[in-house]
């Protein structure tokens, strides 16, 4: 789809009459056409404002997939974090405030899932039917004008996103999401904040402030089994568009659109999950809070057309995405001069503020608006399951069959083992997939599971498996089970045998936690060999094959052989190479961090060993590849794995190196 700008219509005489007024003021003749957000030209515009002027400095602050991020308080570590959190973040919403009184606040959604706290407030401390959601409570407390829907609210159903929404006391939008039945938005699209603010000479005057709200369609990928024959999701950039008219009928002098969309790239495809760039070339969108990928804008993304890292615009709009777990601050400044009835924007810019990870002051309102439901998880993730005869961390989970994984791979084969017995499918081969979702990447250095050696609590159980998913099992061929691993071995890199520089080995673009290690086979991973499908899952390389000797049971194979594959929802209800294919899909309707506690508990004491059912196909010549984890687990490589530690690297990281023999 191509996003055409507004276009004004001119006639025939008017180009006329400009004409003769061009040729009386040669100096407005000779100027270039203002860009989008630079002033109309007519000056009122940057920098020609007149003296008396009325104008009003606007202050648009926002976070984004805080993630039950709320207190300062690690619950996988069990102890204080100033590196996250909410109250965190409301130290600098604070200052804000001070320094301009004219400010709205908004948060990007995400907001309701993430860490035990989220969890807790599921399954162990039920959400009242007139109670309102801790998260929620969160906000309120530091007067949140508005907020949207992330994907993640959908992960615990409509009737518990219901629940949480109907006590929220102010609005939380989404403008792409319809009821199924009745083809009516399932939420409310778009509010308008009567905004009081004061003039630089101290007028008071109500600015009328639109706000719309989108999600990533993906979520009925993502959540298929809450959503599906409920509602349906439409395109987020045509969603905009088609409320834009209305936000602005309805008064609005101003347009915020709460994107919870990655910022994507300069070709749109309907229907897509990243999109902000594109909201960035809709005319009448002024400003834009944007997330879901978790990373930093400013600071990310000049690759991009038209970025302007300095300013913070794209395209000549406005834009912050402010990292994750309340790292930072949003901050949108606008400059408003009043001309007649309407107000124009003469000056934007937008910047991110991170929090002090170097004290302990806090939000104190925030904390004690979820006083009880922190404390409530942290009695709960306290409380032990079993025991460990050796330290599990996820290190070194991309390089190497790993023990993080090989933990959750063995609880997922036990559940469904059970849960199959006296079915169709009792006796077919029974393999389990699961991923390292702790692995640094886009959440840093010290985003890893680390369990030590003794007893292991819930709040470790949920280190290793962080996502609220269920167990979904997945009847499929031995070629779709290699297509499926064709696609996760896309986490490498191609290795050039002969090059004799440093050659990266992991590729940055592919999410650790689609790099599914499926246990109940064997298989070697030829990375010499180009990937057959990009990070996602399109073919690129239609005849290359990475994966070698892949066998069950010491015999290779065979192409029409049928398997069980115990997965989660989220890869079931995706687009998966392999996994599309699969002719019957099991809900257990069951969560796989519960399955991993369960296991637990049954077993006792685990040993955490890894069976090495996986490992790199051996490399002619001896290349130089390396690859970065955590500067923490320099001292924690494993004995012959090939590792060796380099030197230390950016945000936590250090790099590594790894001779495949």
């Amino acid at each position: 789809m191509t996003i055409q700008k507004k276009l004004t219509a001119v006639t025939a005489a008017s180009v006329l009459a400009m004409s003769s007024l061009l040729a009386a003021v040669p100096a407005l003749a000779a100027s270039d056409a203002p860009a989008k957000g630079q002033g109309n030209g007519n000056g009122w515009g940057k920098g020609g404002n007149p003296k008396n002027a009325q104008e009003v400095s606007l202050q648009i602050l926002g976070t984004s997939d805080l993630h039950t991020n709320f207190v300062n308080y690690d619950y996988y570590q069990d102890k204080i974090s100033n590196a996250l959190g909410l109250a965190k973040t409301g130290v600098l919403i604070e200052q804000a405030r001070e320094e301009n009184s004219n400010t709205l606040l908004f948060d990007n959604g995400d907001l309701i899932q993430g860490t035990p706290f989220g969890g807790y407030k599921v399954t162990q401390d039920p959400l009242g039917e007139d109670e309102l959601h801790p998260a929620y409570a969160a906000l309120e407390s530091l007067d949140f004008d508005a907020s949207t829907l992330g994907n993640h609210e959908f992960n615990f159903g409509l009737d518990y996103l219901d629940n949480a929404l109907e006590e929220a006391r102010f609005p939380v939008l989404n403008a792409n999401v319809y009821d199924a039945e009745t083809g009516e938005n399932r939420y409310n699209p778009y509010t308008i904040i009567d905004k009081k603010v004061v003039d630089s000479k101290g007028r008071k005057h109500t600015i009328q402030v639109g706000v719309i709200g989108v999600v990533a369609p993906q979520i009925m990928k993502w959540d298929r089994a809450n959503l599906d024959g409920k509602v349906v999701a439409e395109d987020a950039v045509e969603s905009v568009e088609k409320f834009l008219p209305e936000v602005e009928k309805a008064g609005a002098d101003v347009v915020v659109v709460l994107s919870h969309s990655g910022m994507g790239d300069e070709t749109h495809e309907v229907g897509e999950e990243d999109i902000t760039y594109q909201l960035t070339e809709v005319e009448g969108v002024d400003a834009i809070i944007t997330g879901h990928n978790h990373d930093l804008f400013p600071g990310s993304y000049s690759e991009l057309a038209n970025v302007d890292q300095e300013n913070g615009l794209i395209n000549g709009t406005p834009v912050v995405m402010p990292g994750k777990f309340g790292s930072h601050l949003g901050v949108i400044d606008l400059t408003l001069v009043k001309k007649g009835n309407e107000w124009d924007i003469s000056n934007e810019k937008a910047e991110l503020r991170a929090i002090d990870s170097t004290t302990d002051e806090v939000a104190e309102q925030v904390v004690e608006a979820v006083k009880e439901t922190h404390e409530g998880t942290i009695e709960y993730v306290r409380s032990p399951v079993g025991e460990t005869t050796a330290p599990i961390n996820s290190y070194f989970s991309l390089v190497k069959d790993d023990p993080s994984i090989q933990i959750v791979n063995n609880a997922q084969s036990w559940y469904v083992d059970q849960k199959r017995k006296n079915t169709a499918n009792e006796d077919l081969p029974l393999l389990s997939a699961a991923a390292p979702f702790k692995a640094g990447g886009r959440n840093g250095g010290d985003y890893y599971t680390n369990i030590a050696t003794g007893q292991i609590a819930i709040k470790n159980v949920a280190d290793l498996y962080v996502f609220d998913n269920t167990v979904f099992a997945l009847k499929l061929t031995g070629a779709d089970l290699k297509e499926w691993l064709e696609m996760s071995a896309g986490q490498f890199l191609q290795v050039n045998t002969a090059a004799t520089g440093e050659q990266q080995l992991i590729n940055p673009e592919f999410r650790t936690y689609n790099f599914d290690v499926i246990d109940g086979v064997t298989y070697e991973i030829d990375i010499t060999q180009p990937a057959k499908y990009d990070a996602d899952g399109n073919t690129v390389n239609e005849t290359a094959s990475r994966i070698k000797n892949l066998s069950y049971q010491g015999t290779a194979v065979a192409a029409d052989q049928e398997f069980l594959v115990v997965t989660n929802n989220y890869r079931a209800s995706g687009n998966f190479p392999g996994v599309r294919n699969a002719t019957e899909t099991i809900d257990y309707a069951y969560e796989n961090r519960q399955v991993i506690q369960d296991y637990m508990e049954e077993v006792g004491t685990i040993d955490p060993s890894a069976d090495n059912n996986w490992s790199f196909t051996q490399i002619t010549g001896d290349p130089n590849l390396v690859f970065e984890t955590s500067a923490a687990a320099q001292n924690l490589i494993p004995a012959d794995s090939g590792i060796s530690y380099l030197e230390a690297a950016a945000n936590g990281f250090a790099k590594y190196g790894l001779a495949i023999k």
